[in-house]
């Protein structure tokens, strides 16, 4: 009996030692860094870089060489739209409210002559103080600007000879107060006029 109880206590100590060489699962392999890879992103970037450098210079170069487009003068742009409400003649009123407005935005910012809320009578009084018409220029306007007002409020049905009359008035407006300038800058602009003008649906 004593035999076997050694026994007993020999196996129970061994029995944590048995535990303890037990075989464990084996870890996954460590990735290591690539160089090679984050080299290859490094120069991605840079050829990005330069490419986009490369075309915001051709972009640069080619913006500066769109010549600019000249502006249309008040003058200009007043006789375009006198000549184009020509073909409101049939409509006596419609044709006056468009040459009249017309002339007074011409007047306005050929001599930066700012009233666009006045009346006739006002804006004819403010205008009389200046010295931006002649004489005979500011009596001609007030007497253009009075016919019109007679059409535009007081129903008067003029014949188209009048309202030709009317129209060549305020050509002739536009042509003697026009500005002067150089003949090379007046084609230019002639010319971007006709192309615009040609463009327009």
């Amino acid at each position: 009996m004593a035999q076997v109880a050694s026994n007993s206590l020999l196996n129970a100590a061994s029995i944590p030692s048995a535990a303890g060489n037990t075989l464990r699962d084996i870890k996954p392999p460590v990735e290591l860094p690539d160089p090679w890879k984050w080299a290859m992103i490094a120069l991605a970037i840079v050829v990005a870089a330069v490419a986009a450098f490369f075309l915001w210079r051709e972009w640069k170069r080619r913006r500066a060489q769109v010549p600019p487009i000249p502006i249309i003068p008040a003058h200009v742009r007043a006789r375009r739209k006198l000549e184009e409400a020509l073909a409101l003649i049939s409509q006596p009123r419609e044709f006056c409210i468009v040459v009249s407005d017309t002339i007074r935005g011409y007047l306005e910012e050929r001599f930066r002559f700012h009233a666009p809320e006045r009346t006739t009578e006002e804006f004819l009084y403010e205008l009389r103080e200046t010295n931006l018409l002649a004489p005979d220029q500011k009596d001609g306007l007030g007497e253009f600007l009075k016919r019109c007002d007679l059409v535009k409020f007081a129903r008067y049905e003029p014949r188209e000879p009048e309202l030709r009359d009317l129209h060549e008035s305020a050509l002739r407006l536009v042509e003697e107060t026009e500005p002067v300038t150089e003949p090379a800058a007046q084609d230019a602009v002639h010319a971007t006029c006709n192309t615009q003008h040609a463009a327009a649906p």
